[in-house]
């Protein structure tokens, strides 16, 4: 292994005489700040069997035989393999014989967790972050000085609360404009042109449809919502709901009272053989909506109660029923969790009650998750919409005024992380 030791005024030039002269297969072993700049130590040819420790030779069990006198001079027959054996254990437990002790060998520590390399690892993470801390703020400084029309649109987008790299891939997009207002409006179409909405009207084509999702996102409301627009356009005989919620206590009773106002057929099915017979009795209907048990995305029985909507030859489709309200992280959980049954498309709810729509926003566009309806109120059916891009992004807009601004260093890591990432 070669080592070598490199000064410079800052890292970055240090990092390059490392590469100038070592390649880029170099190590580094150790950084700190020293008068006028950074002294590094980085080596070529590193050999990581040199940390694994080496193992000890076994020692072999010997014995040292002592002098033996038969008892008799009477030879045992071949015939007699039991007397055989009892006369070898009691030979090898002679009082004469000695029995060399066995070293035990220390349990073997692997290579990757050497004291030295843990340091070396914590050091190339400290250095790794000071360095994304300085290109970050580089970066940032640099778009403003050369392009402020352009930091300004990064900072209006990031009020959106949408995530920083679908922000940095709009900027990089917006081009050939004039004005400020111009490149806003360019942004926002692009954003609406990420988010992918069903063009169909489903309520048009009718079908089998269970409404999944996480616990309070209004799923039995929105099953109420869809059952009323199909029934004004088709008719209260062409419709029926199922419901499947054994789990919270009144949610049959609640989908009841919305089936006898809109005077449908309702039915309650706990086990998959249940919902079976449930569908084949209301075969004729043109839709048929279920309604499921409202679980989180860690719930153990999350998948016990998604395998009950496996109905063979059934063709039951999955609407993902989201809260608008919920953050990014949680919606993106959601989503992986739920993606066991393969939803079709999801419903966006409570849009009204939504602080921020950046979030639903950004988990959607990163799972490629179509949209299919969206709700905003508690009115039946008034309150259930077509999933419209630009629609939903002028929502987006009208949620965000008069929010607070992120911080300049804030804006400088979030540029720098997004930038990171999209180079992998």
């Amino acid at each position: 292994m070669k080592i070598k030791r490199f000064f410079a005024s800052d890292i970055r030039q240090a990092l390059r005489q490392v590469r100038e002269a070592l390649g880029s297969d170099a190590v580094i072993l150790s950084n700190k700040k020293v008068d006028g700049g950074i002294e590094l130590v980085a080596a070529i040819d590193y050999d990581a069997t040199a940390f694994m420790p080496q193992a000890e030779p076994t020692p072999e069990t010997s014995y040292t035989p002592a002098q033996i006198t038969p008892k008799s001079s009477r030879t045992e027959s071949p015939s007699h393999p039991e007397k055989l054996a009892k006369a070898s254990v009691s030979l090898l437990k002679e009082p004469g014989m000695v029995e060399a002790p066995v070293k035990k060998i220390p349990p073997k520590v692997e290579w990757s967790q050497d004291p030295v390399l843990v340091e070396m690892r914590q050091e190339m993470k400290a250095l790794r972050r000071m360095l994304e801390n300085d290109l970050s703020g580089l970066s940032w400084r640099e778009m403003g000085d050369h392009r402020p029309e352009t930091q300004d649109l990064f900072r209006r987008l990031m009020s959106l609360s949408i995530t920083p790299d679908i922000c940095s891939q709009l900027v990089e997009s917006v081009t050939n404009v004039e004005t400020a207002d111009q490149a806003w409006r360019k942004a926002l179409y692009y954003l609406a042109a990420k988010l992918e909405t069903v063009s169909d009207d489903l309520l048009d084509q009718g079908g089998i449809f269970a409404l999944i999702g996480p616990t309070g996102v209004g799923k039995t409301t929105t099953i109420a919502k869809l059952a009323a627009r199909f029934s004004l356009r088709h008719g209260n005989r062409q419709v029926a709901l199922i419901s499947t919620d054994n789990y919270r206590i009144g949610a049959q009773e609640q989908l009841n009272t919305y089936a006898r106002i809109l005077d449908v057929p309702v039915r309650s099915a706990g086990t998959r053989e249940e919902l079976a017979v449930a569908l084949n009795a209301l075969k004729g209907k043109r839709l048929i909506l279920i309604d499921t048990a409202g679980m989180s995305q860690r719930d153990v029985r999350l998948s016990e109660q998604l395998s009950l909507l496996d109905v063979a030859g059934q063709g039951v489709q999955s609407f993902l029923t989201l809260s608008a309200a919920t953050d990014y992280s949680s919606m993106e959980q959601a989503i992986a969790a739920f993606g066991a049954a393969k939803p079709a498309a999801c419903i966006l709810t409570k849009i009204d009650e939504a602080g921020s729509l950046g979030g639903a926003l950004s988990a959607l566009i990163h799972k490629s998750l179509p949209l299919a309806f969206m709700t905003d109120g508690q009115k039946v059916p008034e309150d259930l919409h077509l999933a419209r891009s630009h629609t939903l992004v002028s929502k987006a807009v009208a949620c965000s005024t008069g929010g607070g601004e992120y911080s300049d260093e804030y804006l400088a890591l979030a540029l720098g992380g997004a930038r990171a990432n999209a180079h992998g």
